[in-house]
């Protein structure tokens, strides 16, 4: 009984794995920064984004956090508009963070 459930959970765990490869060729990044790209972590500069309002700590706390992310976000057609607005661009002046160039 105890070798079925090992090879289940061996077969559940390698597409698992997969995934999380071609995550992180996809995007560019390594294998830990992969698992950690998450744009709505980025929720707290949405005040900045679409107004004038400077952005808060907690949001270029983010930012910095989720950088490693950018050039896979500006391949979404989802997300590419917000990371090229005008305000996008003062955010990360203001935030001190890189545009990067992809």
């Amino acid at each position: 009984m105890k070798k079925v459930s090992i090879s289940t959970s061996l077969c559940l765990s390698v597409p698992v794995m997969a995934m999380v490869m071609v995550v992180a060729l996809i995007t560019g990044a390594g294998l830990a920064d992969a698992v950690n790209c998450n744009p709505m972590e980025m929720r707290p500069c949405l005040p900045a984004l679409e107004s004038s309002v400077p952005p808060t700590a907690e949001c270029c706390e983010k930012l910095k956090e989720q950088e490693p992310c950018f050039c896979a976000y500006l391949k979404s057609p989802v997300f590419k508009p917000y990371l090229e607005s005008p305000n996008a661009k003062k955010i990360a002046t203001s935030c001190r963070v890189p545009i990067p160039t992809c």
